[in-house]
């Protein structure tokens, strides 16, 4: 690689600082790196915090210091520009970023002298469907979260897959969920955990009003549909749907969002040969 992106979380001090240390370091070698300024983050647009306009296409590798967090909102922006992700952590021990502050030397070492491997990570698309015919896209690398707004009532939920009836939930939400995003909300509430470069659809209801609720596991190929129904007494109920805890649009009963793999997907810089397994293991201690 020699033409790198630089993002930031450039709300923390330490993340700016390491930025500049990073692009002194590449640029004595002779590399072009770039960067965006918290000033370029315009609040109208629809990105979240780094313009895809300012990044150029031929950028071959983006370079994200923070936290899981960062790495997904940077995909999650980026998600039409066709480029792999380092994440570098400056905190705690996550599952997306490959590194640490201590070792960026190292790792953009390797990136330079084409020491790697790219994993993909899939994405899913949700389009919500108002009864005005006016729609609502976004997309997600961990999950699209469907729970309830205002009054704490649960919510009856009506589940198609392909476009036929799967099951029907009464639940104070629902987590649609990629294997990246297994181990994030889906987890939390009683989910399964998933190889992250698997190809799936997790569904996992939260608090469920039933005794023999299980999540589903569906192929990637798969098509959800979830439809809201009617609350206590006919009742409208509204609930509200966030993408990567980000993101977020309310709806009422008798509206329904479609979700579906994305034809885009994340790619993810691999270092080394550390498995899941053993990330996991740390990370669950």
């Amino acid at each position: 690689m020699n033409k790198f992106y630089i993002i930031t979380n450039s709300q923390k001090e330490e993340t700016v600082q390491m930025r500049d240390r990073i692009a002194e370091y590449l640029h004595e070698r002779g590399k072009e790196c770039l960067y965006q300024e918290p000033e370029a983050v315009r609040e109208e647009e629809e990105y979240l915090f780094t313009n895809p306009k300012l990044v150029p296409d031929d950028i071959e590798g983006v370079i994200v210091l923070g936290g899981d967090g960062t790495v997904i909102q940077a995909a999650r922006d980026l998600a039409r520009k066709d480029v792999a992700f380092l994440g570098i952590n400056m905190g705690s021990l996550g599952y997306l970023t490959e590194t640490d502050s201590t070792r960026f030397q190292e790792a953009l070492d390797c990136l330079m002298e084409d020491r790697y491997q790219i994993e993909n990570r899939m994405m899913l698309d949700g389009k919500l469907i108002h009864t005005d015919g006016k729609t609502f896209r976004s997309r997600a690398l961990n999950d699209i979260v469907i729970s309830r707004s205002g009054l704490l009532r649960i919510i009856n939920f009506h589940i198609y897959v392909n476009g036929r009836h799967l099951k029907s939930y009464n639940a104070d939400g629902m987590i649609i969920s990629t294997p990246t995003g297994s181990t994030g909300y889906n987890l939390s509430a009683g989910g399964p955990i998933v190889e992250p470069s698997a190809e799936m659809i997790l569904i996992t209801p939260i608090c469920a009003h039933t005794l023999n609720t299980r999540s589903i596991v569906l192929s990637g190929e798969d098509t959800v549909e979830l439809l809201i129904g009617p609350g206590r007494k006919k009742a409208q109920e509204q609930v509200i749907v966030t993408f990567d805890g980000d993101t977020c649009e309310e709806f009422v009963t008798g509206e329904r969002i479609v979700i579906r793999r994305s034809k885009r997907s994340t790619k993810l810089i691999r270092l080394n040969d550390s498995s899941f397994l053993e990330i996991l293991s740390k990370k669950l201690k």
